[in-house]
This record gives structure tokens, C-alpha cells and sequence, in this order.
């Protein structure tokens, strides 16, 4: 069903549509070669589709004044540019280890990437069937079954609103970091990326080739020995006209790239995987404060073995380990205990007074005795009676 054409063929990575073929990596241009410059200037060798609609950002003429004492947050990394390609046509003629599929949740040939399925044959939907499904911003591999490729990895994007851009933005860095991490887990090397965004999410263009971009780019500098290419693929002249602008940001080939990149890229480029900084869902830690802990006061030397059971420690002791304000509620033992005391006593007696008597205990503190003045009378009204038995008798 394929074969294998020259590179004269392709018209520069551009394929015919006439007849299936197999396109090998040494026939796309590679993003480090010098040449790939002039190669990508124009679609088909079409000197008449311009780039005036798209402006080179590397030619802008107040590039010098908005970059002094900047640093790159993409600096130049050629062994990560020559892992790099950019070609026009569909991902799945190319001949890498694995090709990604844009569907949805479902995984659904209706709504995959137009013409995988016919490429593959029916061997590929019947597979698709079999996986249950795949959620938003994540990824599941298959065979190629007819395809050059050995594997296929389906990604489901996201739909786009402006209300839930940001959230819209991590699930499809996601996706692109998902099917990368997925090339490495089956020990794959190379990969064919399409666009993966459709005109039915709405997704806007230049905003999802930024994500995709600088997510490859954050993933590449981690696990640059496991990949060995990234294709992007377009289908569209205004997709291969976005990704020859940005693809310099952030994949700059030489120092002036780099230096131009930092006054064009955008404020927020997210965080160490590509995915955007929410500021307001960050988990804040702060230090405890720091406490003078003093040295808890210990028993006196001079007492007695048989007294140091008795010594009671200063309550200072425990405000070193307690926090004050938990301390302000609790209050004093012996002030609840005598309250507790009143509130036996008045419900022993019925009477609102009470009659105490101090002592000491066996051990020389000094107690109170409360008597309930209702214990009084009757102790008076049994005196009485003895007495008049007595009398009787």
C-alpha cells in the first residue's frame, strides 16, 4: 500500500496527493539545518504565498532595547534542535516509531484525525473499541497495523472557551507531554506530533502551538536521551507559517535567535513541564515561628529523697509547650474543683449557702469541707430524739 519515494518527490517535505508513499526522516528538514531557513520560506515552492500576514519576529527593530540584562529561559541547545523537524503533510506517512492521533473520548474514527483510519485499515478501530475509552489530556497507544509507523498514540484534546483558558491550556500541554512520556514507556525514539486541535473545540491556533511547542521543549531538556526526533506536522499553509515564528522562541538555533526570543516570548511560558503558573492555587507553607524555649526548673538539691515526689513544678513549666491561646480557655484546677464543690452542696442541701471548715490532708496541704446546712438540722433533730428516749426511759 506504500512505498518509499525520493526526496525530489516530496518538494521539500511536501507530499503529492496522488499516490501513498512512505516519507523517511532524512527527507524532512531538520529545525538545526541552516538550510531548512530558505527550505520552509514557501509552501510548494510557491513564491506567492508571503509572510507579510505572519511578521518575523527575528526582524523587529526594537528588538535591542527591550532584551538588555535578561536572561533566556530557552537558551541555545543544539543536541536538543537536532532532535527537531518541521513538515507539511500528514503525520502518519512519515516512517517514525509512533504517530499521534487527535480524538475524542470516545477514541472514535468519526472523530479522529481525517484519513489515519483508511491508512491503517479496520484492524485499528477494532483495537480503539477495545481500550475503554480516554479522558481529556491523556493518551493510550495501539498498533499501526498498515501503517509505516509501530505504534499509534490517541490523545484526546480539550475544548476551548475563554472563561477556562488556563484550564483548557493544561490539558493540552498535557496531552503533548502525555503522548512523549507514552513514546518513552514503550521504548520508542522518534514521533510524528500533528496538531491536536480541531475547528470543533474552537482552540485557537497560535495560542495551542505555543503549548505544544514549549511543552516538547521542557520534555526534551529532562529526557533528551530517550527521544531521538519530534516532527511537528501541519496540515495548513497558516499552521507551518506559526510554527516557522515561534519555533525560534523557543528552540532558538544561535545566539541571536536566543537573544530576540527574550522580548517575544510571552510573560507567561508555565512552569518546568510547560503547564501555566496559577498563583492563586499555589500551596503556601510558612515557617513556624520561633519559640525561646527555657530550661524547666528542676528539683532543689537539699530536699530529701522521700520529699522530691512532692515538689511541684512552677506552671511556667508547661506555657513552654502550650499554646497561650488554647492555655486562656482552660481554667485553673483548683478553682474548678471548689466549683464543682458549691454546686454538690447546694444541690445536696437545697440551701444557696454553705458551711466550710479547713484542714489539712496526709500529706499537709491544706483542704476545704464543705457541710450542706440541711446535714446540720437533721444531725440536730437526731440529738433531740436520743435525748427524748433516754428521757422516757
Amino acid at each position: 500500500m506504500y512505498r518509499t519515494v525520493a526526496t525530489a518527490t516530496t518538494m521539500g517535505g511536501v507530499p503529492t496527493d496522488n499516490v501513498d508513499f512512505v516519507v523517511t526522516l532524512d527527507q524532512v528538514p531538520r529545525w538545526s539545518d541552516a538550510e531548512s531557513r530558505s527550505s520552509l520560506e514557501y509552501e510548494n515552492g510557491d513564491p506567492s504565498f508571503s509572510n507579510s500576514f505572519f511578521p518575523d519576529p527575528l526582524k523587529s527593530p526594537e528588538e535591542e532595547s527591550s532584551r538588555n540584562g535578561m536572561v533566556s529561559r530557552f537558551p541555545v541547545d543544539h543536541e536538543i534542535n537536532s532532535k527537531i523537524y518541521l513538515w507539511r503533510g500528514q503525520p502518519w506517512n512519515l516512517e517514525v516509531d509512533a504517530v499521534v492521533n487527535s480524538t475524542n473520548e470516545n477514541l472514535e474514527e468519526a472523530h479522529s484525525s481525517p484519513g489515519l483510519h483508511a491508512a491503517a485499515g479496520p484492524g485499528l478501530a477494532e483495537e480503539c473499541a477495545t481500550l475503554g475509552g480516554c479522558r481529556t489530556g491523556m493518551a493510550k497507544v495501539t498498533n499501526a497495523y498498515d501503517l509505516p509507523a509501530r505504534r499509534v498514540i490517541h490523545t484526546v484534546g480539550p475544548k476551548y472557551a475563554v472563561k477556562y483558558h488556563t484550564a483548557a491550556e493544561n490539558a493540552l500541554s498535557h496531552c503533548y507531554r502525555s503522548c512523549l512520556e507514552l513514546l518513552i514507556e514503550n521504548g520508542l525514539r522518534s514521533i510524528a506530533l500533528g496538531c491536536i486541535y480541531t475547528e470543533a473545540k474552537n482552540y485557537p491556533r497560535e495560542p495551542a502551538a505555543h503549548v505544544a511547542i514549549r511543552t516538547v521543549r521542557r520534555l526534551l531538556e529532562k529526557q533528551k536521551d530517550e527521544i531521538t526526533a519530534v516532527v511537528f506536522c501541519t496540515g495548513t499553509s497558516s499552521d507551518t507559517e506559526i510554527y516557522k515564528r515561534l519555533l525560534p522562541l523557543y528552540f532558538p538555533r544561535d545566539k541571536h535567535e536566543e537573544e530576540v526570543a527574550i522580548s517575544k516570548l510571552p510573560a507567561d511560558v508555565g512552569d518546568e513541564n510547560g503547564e501555566t503558573i496559577i498563583d492563586e492555587r499555589k500551596i503556601r507553607i510558612k515557617p513556624l515561628p520561633k519559640k525561646a524555649n527555657p530550661k524547666p526548673s528542676e528539683a532543689p538539691d537539699e530536699l530529701p529523697i522521700s520529699d522530691v515526689g512532692l515538689v511541684r513544678r512552677n506552671s511556667s513549666y508547661l506555657d513552654t509547650y502550650l499554646d497561650p491561646a488554647f492555655m486562656s480557655l482552660i481554667k485553673d484546677p483548683d478553682q474548678r474543683r471548689q466549683e464543682q464543690w458549691e454546686k454538690t452542696s447546694q444541690a445536696q442541701g437545697g440551701w444557696n449557702c454553705a458551711n466550710y471548715r479547713g484542714g489539712v490532708d496526709s500529706e499537709g496541704r491544706p483542704v476545704m469541707v464543705v457541710v450542706g446546712a440541711h446535714f446540720l438540722l437533721r444531725c440536730l433533730e437526731l440529738e433531740r430524739f436520743v435525748l427524748y428516749v433516754i428521757s422516757g426511759i
